[in-house]
């Protein structure tokens, strides 16, 4: 990938990337989360308010603005950082930063009473699906006692304890001690971006050159959790462990792993055995969740609630065979292809390169990070499969299921 890589004058890493003949900018701005206990529901409600007004513009005049220009503005929480971003015509480049800037500089935090009922009613809403509901007791347990497990509903039970003040004091600790990346992608001059850049976003508090060392999740035995809900006609089960993140020399084939078992679709062994030939499942698919301090990997099955413990033992089959069976080289071909194809679709446009490249940076996994992998994925053996199965695939795991 043809990048450049410098700093803003307040040392915020840049990267660079020139897309000839494209009509459209994106530009991503990251700061990192250092404060690892922060109240539960803070930053959610921080990250919603930066479109309800600033000093200059209140909620409805902010969204005419980007409106009128046709901005894409968002804000978004993450586990490790908050992320802005705004994706605009070329030539509404400098309109897009100035009012990107505000937002980034001047929130007033004002709609903090109605954005917190409107954030609570959403909550409530979203944990009636059921999927949701068991998605939140997995997180929660696999990373209990850690930030990574503030899901909705730690969430919700904390939301009545937070003031205003709570919010602005967590968003001034992240603007004043944070590692900030920034990345662009488009068809504008780099001297041109740079300069504007330094321009608006010059005077916001230095970057942080190196992170601090903050607490990873630990999973030390396995955790089993039953979930009742009246209304259902079918039952969910969400398996998971604690495995090791991008940074480490297993990601190739913990990535692979997971194509291999459930996230290659219908050519997937979940979906194959389970599925297709036990007919047990509704859905059925494996994840590979990535964080800066950890990752988990697990599957996940809806079925008939009279299926929970074929479908157990059905878990159970499918990951002793990866453990013991060694892959073909068929298989492990296929699976290489099957994540290349997929990295390629999810990096078609400018605002995902831009995305990507911002998220790397601030992950601090280099903003080579993609090119690197896609070499080391070439490299894993049938070998690397069964070591990896057998080293992550163990008896600490939580096990959630959601059943009427």
């Amino acid at each position: 990938m043809n990048i450049e890589i410098s700093e803003l004058k307040n040392n915020i890493e840049f990267v660079y990337k020139r897309n000839p003949d494209t009509p459209r900018v994106a530009f991503y701005l990251n700061f990192s989360l250092n404060n690892p206990l922060p109240e539960p529901g803070v930053y959610s409600l921080m990250v919603r308010l930066f479109l309800q007004g600033t000093k200059r513009y209140n909620a409805q005049q902010l969204s005419e603005e980007l409106d009128k220009y046709a901005i894409e503005f968002t804000a978004e929480m993450k586990l490790d950082y908050v992320k802005f971003k705004f994706v605009c015509l070329n030539e509404d480049f400098d309109k897009a930063l100035d009012i990107f800037s505000d937002i980034v500089k001047n929130t007033t935090f004002d709609e903090f009473e109605k954005e917190r009922a409107k954030l609570e009613g959403e909550i409530i809403a979203e944990l009636d699906s059921p999927r949701a509901k068991i998605i939140d007791s997995y997180y929660k347990n696999i990373y209990a006692g850690h930030n990574y497990g503030y899901t909705n509903t730690v969430i919700l039970e904390n939301l009545k304890n937070l003031k205003k003040q709570d919010v602005i004091d967590a968003y001034n600790a992240i603007v004043d001690n944070s590692k900030k990346v920034a990345a662009f992608v488009g068809d504008l001059d780099f001297d041109r971006v740079k300069k504007s850049l330094d321009e608006k976003l010059g005077d916001i508090k230095t970057s942080k050159k190196v992170l601090p060392e903050l607490r990873k999740p630990v999973l030390t035995d396995k955790k089993e959790v039953e979930l009742i809900q009246q209304d259902l006609n079918q039952a969910h089960i969400l398996k998971g462990w604690i495995v090791d993140t991008a940074d480490s020399c297993d990601y190739p084939a913990i990535a692979l792993l997971n194509i291999i078992l459930g996230a290659s679709g219908l050519s997937s062994r979940l979906f194959l055995e389970l599925r297709d030939k036990k007919g047990l499942a509704y859905v059925v698919r494996s994840a590979y969740d990535v964080a800066r301090l950890s990752a988990n990997f697990s599957i996940y099955i809806a079925t008939e609630p009279a299926n929970i413990e074929v479908s157990l033992k059905g878990f159970e089959e499918e990951i002793e065979k990866i453990k013991t069976i060694p892959v073909t080289e068929e298989e492990l071909e296929n699976a290489k292809n099957n994540l290349f194809g997929k990295w390629a679709f999810i990096s078609e446009t400018n605002s995902q390169q831009a995305n990507w490249l911002a998220h790397y940076g601030i992950m601090g996994f280099g903003f080579d990070f993609h090119e690197k992998a896609v070499e080391r994925v070439k490299k894993v053996t049938v070998e690397d499969i069964l070591n990896c199965a057998n080293k992550y695939f163990n008896d600490k795991y939580v096990l959630t299921v959601l059943k009427p």
